[in-house]
């Protein structure tokens, strides 16, 4: 996790609302914001799917370790 989001957050909460530079400091935290979920995004379906459960035999019916 990216610590600058911190003081983005910071500085909007902190900003007279109504005001250009308030608005401004939200639409900062907004984009910021949405950056990190395309990021997490990417990174979440980039992780493979485990393979399913065997359908017979005497392993790897009943518990799937995959690492």
């Amino acid at each position: 996790m990216d610590l600058s989001n911190t003081a983005l957050v910071n500085n909007a909460g902190s900003a007279t609302p109504g005001s250009v530079q308030g608005a401004a400091q939200i639409t900062v935290l907004k984009k910021a914001l949405d950056l990190q979920e395309q990021a997490v995004t990417a990174l979440i379906n980039a992780v493979p799917p485990s393979p399913p459960l065997a359908t017979s035999g005497p392993l790897g019916t009943r518990l799937n370790t995959y690492a």
